[in-house]
């Protein structure tokens, strides 16, 4: 029964954390261009040790062509000492043709229980042109000490 609460609770819960976007852009933005966004969805956000968890970033709010997010690497730092990096293998930049990703899904395990940070760098080179950040409340499961 305790885990069958413990799933409507997780259904109830969802984290999301916008862009931190460079100055550059903040600057642009504000001669017209609108600034993008980065949103970030963990599911489930609260789960049972071992825990898989699918991971959804969003750019919002970029032109389609926008240059500085077109083919960037993707870094995702997990919070329990992993990480990970997609590069993708793109055609070289042509305006009002190239068109940026605009979703990014990616799949992770938890073995252990904690809360962790999940973290999305989008980078240009060394260049991180916008990063975000949401949380994942991983519990012991029934197996684990403390489990039910």
């Amino acid at each position: 029964m305790q885990l069958h609460t413990g799933v409507a609770y997780v259904a109830l819960l969802a984290f999301s954390a916008l862009l931190t976007v460079p100055n550059a852009l903040q600057a642009r933005a504000q001669g017209g261009i609108k600034r993008p966004s980065l949103s970030l969805k963990v599911t489930p956000s609260v789960a049972f040790a071992p825990a898989r968890v699918v991971v959804v970033a969003e750019v919002k709010g970029a032109a389609d062509d926008n240059e500085e997010f077109y083919c960037p690497t993707v870094e995702w730092e997990w919070g329990d000492f992993t990480a990970s990096t997609a590069e993708a293998d793109c055609e070289p930049y042509e305006a009002g043709k190239s068109q940026i990703r605009r979703r990014y899904t990616v799949e992770h395990q938890y073995k252990n229980p904690g809360s962790f940070r999940i973290r999305l760098a989008l980078k240009k080179g060394d260049k991180v042109i916008g990063s975000s950040n949401t949380l994942v409340q991983v519990r012991p499961g029934l197996g684990d000490p403390g489990g039910q």
